[in-house]
């Protein structure tokens, strides 16, 4: 027995010794549901009859309370005596009126009186507060005949139900024979001693508190918990049946109060409990403070576990549970409730039949889809559009719906497409919700459809008599980039708009605006794209999850490594990664990791291209990918190849594409990557046919500039490989003409080209501004192909030690991009390649090993043709200090100069570091 009701029931051994010294007694055992009355009173009772008692038991219940003398024809029964003493008449008897019924009572109570001459009795009721009124009186009129009788009456009542017997019950309160033990919930210690019988101590201190927290002290409740967490359930299953069963055994007022808590949930206000629960306040808070006691609420009124909450909804049939969260929503509703609190109940019941719930739902999208919580802006949308009966709305809806389900997956929007293309044909989407529709058309390569739709949206902005600022225009330029074959020259587009000499200007979806201009600087290397994507960049921070920001914020990292730093466009990538994956926008995540996979290649951190573009198609499996494909895929195969993992970067080219890839942006990035594998693994004419269908793509859209993907470049690089000169020296100077040349990283790559194309020993200029630009653009990869053409270039011209100096930079630049197809092509195109290598018959990374860390740094520098002087001020020491270290070094490593260090002197140091 517990500390807390020992006390208990050593007073209850003292008025039971009292009551076999002929001095009978009463006592009133009272507390709330299941805080363990009817445990005392059993364990009571073998105590008393091991002492010689008697036991005499009735159970009272709800339904049998209406039975005259139920109680007492029990104790009867258990004493051996007849309940034929109550007559007919004594049992139809109300109110205690008729001499039969008094005449019954006397003679019942003196049947017991007698029977404890004999032995000392115990007299238990249990649930004494549904007794029945006649056994009551029974009982009130022995309690006036216990001064010297040897009984003891333990009448067990629930103070969570109220008797409605009062004035009955006032009277045996009034008896000075009666006592009352009041059996409370149990204390923190009290808990804690529970739990150490129920769990062991150690478990028992470390969940002590959190338990009897949930269960407020009441050991039934506590029981079911240390139960669940024994047991290992984690759903506190036990502890949901418990509760039910509290409020079940208590007033019908604990039942309609707790599930008007747990339907309004958060929402909960003993206002709004009150009118959901269809009671007085008053009664309600009341109920509250009585549930509360009972450890079935907090003393705020809320259930105190998710378990409960979860426990209670469960117990309501389903259609009434419906009706009940809808009457929470118009509470709610009316009550002035922000839409999305609204909304929850209406999605808890399924059904928005009111006239305001469809609007309600709306902008609950809206919040949500603002707060992050893309899943409940989906399901807000979805029941809208049940729920509602007008045509335009329900278009308006689903168009929303659709751009919803687009943010999480576009294959998961395509079974919508059909209904928008209907609804767009019976004119009922506004030209806001058309674009979305053609954008979403054109990514999954339904060109045809998009065009019909495109021709109908034209038709209809001639005869809304939009000027050239409107929507209309903005589409057209950000089709020049996304679908160039579609697209019209803005002033075209608009020719019937003018009417009477006046033209109306609708304003255009302020990002659909940025993304055109971007678009459109994109397309056609107009001046200021790095520019204006920094702005926009910066004022997406503003505009999380509008219409068209996110495809702006992909045509912005395109402009940032197009015409500004890759490094710089890595950085702002990342943000974009991140942001898109707090607001679960899993396709744009999985669209701006593979532009990191582009920029990683860009940067020849070729493992990390690889990394992030296998994690892009992870997100985002290849089939939702549409005509995007080609922008993971592009990263992969050229990641690969320039890995040397040839039959890796050929299993990705065998990858289904669509069609429609070949009339996107990204067909020309696909095609680029495929020319890359096949100049690799010498199809030299494979190489030439890719770059020359890029050339043949951007000429038939009508935008043969540089644009992202310098054809003439990949072509003329293949067409040195054939061995045809004069048409690779014709290729280079056409891309060196183009507007747009500027291109820092186009410019390098095709002044490489054209030293390439030159008198050998010559080129030194165009090589120098050439590793100048790919500096400066962050490429990596290809400043090591320059320094292998400058370190060729020098030795041709007798500059030996120059050229072993760059031979040097482009090795050690190439070990860095892990490109080992490259590293091994500058070894054996380097005339000095004996001088370099190291001779010893001894292996390196062993000889490597030898070094100290200082001595590490130094002839890693020295590899890479950074003189003593260099060396010093980079590692902040003497130029004399580094003298040292190399001369130690040369010893070590058994060579006599600089230029004898091996040439992967600096792979080898790192992995020994």
């Amino acid at each position: 027995m517990l500390v807390e009701r020992a006390e208990h029931l050593d007073r209850l051994r003292l008025i039971q010794e009292e009551s076999r010294a002929g001095k009978g007694r009463m006592v009133l055992l009272e507390g709330p549901s299941a805080a363990g009355k009817t445990e005392l009173l059993h364990v009571f009772a073998d105590q008393a009859e091991a002492a010689g008692f008697q036991l005499l038991h009735a159970v009272c219940s709800r339904s049998d309370q209406d039975l005259p003398f139920g109680v007492a024809k029990q104790l009867l029964r258990a004493a051996g005596l007849s309940t034929e003493r109550l007559s007919p008449a004594a049992e139809a008897a109300e109110d205690g009126a008729g001499t039969d019924l008094t005449h019954s009572v006397d003679e019942l109570c003196t049947a017991l009186l007698e029977h404890s001459d004999r032995e000392p009795l115990l007299l238990a009721v249990d649930d004494a507060q549904y007794a029945d009124a006649p056994s009551l009186r029974v009982l009130l009129h022995l309690s006036r005949r216990l001064r010297s009788a040897r009984i003891t009456v333990l009448l067990v009542e629930n103070t969570d139900i109220a008797s409605p017997h009062r004035l009955l019950k006032a009277e045996l309160l009034r008896n000075p024979r009666l006592s009352r033990i009041r059996v409370a919930p149990l204390t923190e210690e009290g808990s804690t001693e529970f739990l150490v019988r129920r769990l062991g101590p150690r478990s028992a201190e470390r969940h002590a508190a959190e338990l009897h927290a949930v269960s407020g002290g009441n050991p039934l409740l506590l029981g079911a918990l240390a139960d669940d967490r024994d047991s290992g359930h984690d759903d506190a299953r036990g502890y949901g049946l418990a509760l039910l069963s509290c409020l079940h055994r208590g007033e019908a007022t604990f039942l309609a109060v707790a599930r008007a808590v747990a339907v309004l949930d958060t929402d909960a206000t003993p206002d709004g409990v009150a009118a959901l629960a269809a009671m007085e306040r008053e009664t309600v808070e009341a109920t509250r403070r009585t549930m509360a006691v009972a450890g079935l609420l907090t003393d705020e009124g809320e259930l105190r576990h998710p378990r409960a909450r979860a426990a209670v909804l469960e117990d309501i049939a389903p259609r009434e549970r419906s009706t009940l969260h809808q009457r929470a929503a118009r509470l709610l509703y009316e009550g002035g409730a922000e839409a999305n609190r609204v909304a929850r109940h209406l999605l808890e019941a399924g059904r928005a039949d009111q006239p305001w719930a469809v609007q309600v739902l709306l902008d609950a999208a809206d919040h949500e889809r603002f707060a992050d919580r893309p899943d409940t802006a989906t399901a807000c949308l979805e029941l809208a559009h049940r729920s509602s009966g007008d045509k335009q709305e329900r278009a308006t809806v689903l168009a929303r719906l659709t751009h919803t389900a687009f943010q999480r997956d576009p294959s998961a929007a395509l079974r919508h497409l059909a209904s928008l293309l209907a609804a767009e044909q019976a004119g009922h989407l506004a030209f806001h919700e058309s674009t979305l529709l053609l954008r979403q058309l054109l990514w999954h390569g339904r060109t045809q459809e998009a065009a019909t739709l495109l021709d109908r949206m034209r038709s209809g902005a001639a005869d809304r008599s939009t000027g050239p600022g409107s929507e209309l225009a903005d589409l057209e330029q950000w089709l020049s980039w996304a679908h160039p074959s579609l697209a019209r020259p803005v002033g075209t587009s608009n020719a019937a708009a003018q009417r009477g000499g006046t033209v109306v200007t609708l304003r255009s979806d302020p990002w659909l605006g940025r993304a055109a201009a971007l678009a459109d600087q994109l397309a056609r290397n107009r001046p200021g794209a790095a520019e204006r994507a920094e702005q926009v960049l910066w004022d997406l921070r503003l505009s999380r999850g509008a219409s068209w920001a996110d495809d702006t914020a992909m045509l912005a990292l395109l402009a940032l490594l197009q015409y500004g730093s890759a490094d710089h466009a890595a950085d702002w990538c990342e943000r974009l990664i991140t942001d898109a994956q707090e607001r679960s926008a899993t396709t744009w995540q999985a669209v701006f990791t593979g532009i990191r996979a582009e920029i990683a290649v860009r940067q020849g951190d070729l493992t990390a291209a690889v990394d992030c573009a296998q994690e892009a198609l992870a997100v985002l499996p290849l089939k939702s990918w549409g005509v995007m494909a080609g922008l993971p895929l592009s990263s992969l195969i050229v990641a690969t190849t320039r890995l040397g993992q040839y039959e890796e970067a050929s299993r990705h080219l065998a990858q289904s594409v669509p069609d429609a890839l070949y009339e996107s942006w990204f067909g020309l990035s696909y095609l680029e990557a495929r020319g890359v594998l096949h100049l690799a693994t010498n199809h030299h004419h494979a190489a030439l046919a890719d770059f020359l269908s890029c050339g043949e793509l951007q000429r038939g859209w009508g935008v043969d500039t540089t644009g992202p993907v310098p054809w003439r470049v990949g072509a003329a690089e293949a067409c040195v490989r054939l061995g045809n000169t004069d048409r690779a020296r014709q290729l280079v100077h056409e891309q060196l003409a183009r507007p747009g040349a500027g291109n820092a990283r186009t410019r390098g790559l095709a002044l490489r080209l054209y030293a390439a194309t030159s008198q050998p020993g010559r080129g030194l200029q165009q090589l120098t501004e050439s590793l100048e630009l790919l500096e400066s653009a962050g490429d990596r990869y290809e400043q090591a192909r320059v320094l292998g053409d400058m370190s060729r270039t020098y030795y041709a011209l007798g500059e030996h030690r120059r050229a072993r100096t760059l031979f040097r930079q482009g090795l050690h630049v190439a070990h860095a991009c892990k490109a080992h197809p490259l590293a091994q092509e500058l070894l054996s195109g380097s005339a000095e390649q004996p001088a370099v290598v190291s001779t010893t018959a001894t292996d390196p990374l062993t000889d490597v090993l030898e070094l100290s860390g200082s001595e590490k740094r130094v002839a890693s520098l020295a590899v890479m043709g950074y003189t003593n002087r260099e060396i010093a001020a980079k590692l902040y020491i003497t130029a004399s200090t580094v003298e040292q270290h190399l001369t130690r070094v040369y010893r070590k490593l058994r060579v006599k100069r600089r230029q004898d260090l091996p040439a992967d002197l600096w792979m080898n140091a790192t992995r020994a570091g």
